[in-house]
């Protein structure tokens, strides 16, 4: 089929759906039963969005309408994509045109996920249509994918896993236990489990390393330099790592604290300057184009 083609096909398509009138009576035709009997179709809404990809337009085109249920709150979205050829994967791309849908839906301020239906019309040379609209088959292994999507997906809340029980989680179990307890504990209360984990020898320098720096970052730690001195004590095997590790990290925290501390003296010195300059009588605007200080802080100095 030529783009030409194609494109005449996308136009009167767009024409007719683009009508709102005209898409009421093809949802109020074409919509299954019990989807038809959830849309007040008198409500019916055009929506200026598209969530075909512009190199598949050609081919198809998508147009899409908002509603409201008959179920009291909630929004429905109806989206009416055209196909003039057989699309092995037509299934998967409406549902990411939906997902696109819904994600515009949340975008606009709304809190929960709007039902969107996705109708496909077709009328390609080929007949009947040759592939399946269920999104689904298209997996290799379409049981285990629809077991998949229907459910529930896996949750590892490491908040209510046993500290025994992530201990048996080889090498998941030091990174499950310190991100568990590093907002609720001092890490020092943890010393004999990590001495117990890092002893066997399972994680990389770079883990060893990322765990330090987590812990003496970000942990609830009264006391970050007695740990890693503790941790290496009853590790001899990691000591020269942990305190070569430890050193480095001081020393990026006394660079930045010295960063800190000049950007600091800096703005202090700048509010010195504009205040004597403010007191020989400066205009206020040019004191602020002079000393680059922000607008808040020249009011706070003005004498």
């Amino acid at each position: 089929m030529s783009s030409h083609a194609g494109a005449s096909h996308d136009a009167i398509f767009k024409k007719f759906l683009s009508h709102p009138e005209t898409a009421r009576d093809f949802l109020s035709i074409h919509l299954p039963s019990p989807l038809r009997a959830l849309c007040d179709l008198g409500t019916l809404r055009p929506e200026p969005a598209s969530f075909v990809e512009p190199e598949l337009r050609a081919a198809h085109s998508d147009i899409l309408y908002s509603l409201r249920t008959t179920r009291g709150d909630g929004y429905v979205y109806c989206l009416i994509e055209h196909q003039s050829t057989p699309d092995p994967l037509m299934a998967f791309r409406l549902m990411q045109y939906s997902l696109r849908a819904m994600r515009a839906h949340l975008d606009k301020g709304h809190k929960q996920l709007p039902l969107v239906i996705p109708v496909l019309f077709y009328h390609g040379q080929v007949s009947p249509y040759p592939y399946s609209t269920d999104w689904l088959d298209g997996f290799a292994a379409s049981e285990p994918a629809r077991d998949l999507y229907s459910s529930p997906f896996p949750l590892i809340d490491v908040t209510i896993i046993p500290d025994d029980k992530i201990l048996t989680h080889r090498r998941m179990a030091l990174l499950e236990l310190v991100q568990k307890h590093i907002r609720q504990r001092d890490m020092m209360e943890l010393l004999e489990q990590f001495t117990q984990l890092l002893s066997l020898h399972t994680i990389t320098h770079e883990q060893l390393e990322a765990f330090l720096h987590y812990v003496l970052q970000a942990g609830n730690t009264a006391n970050p330099g007695g740990f890693v001195e503790q941790l290496a004590y009853r590790l001899p095997d990691y000591k020269e790592n942990m305190m070569t590790i430890a050193e480095q990290l001081e020393q990026i925290g006394l660079e930045k604290g010295l960063e800190k501390g000049r950007m600091e003296g800096r703005h202090s010195a700048s509010l010195e300057i504009a205040r004597a300059l403010l007191l020989c009588g400066v205009d206020f605007e040019t004191v602020l184009k002079t000393t680059g200080l922000s607008r808040n802080d020249l009011e706070s100095t003005h004498p």
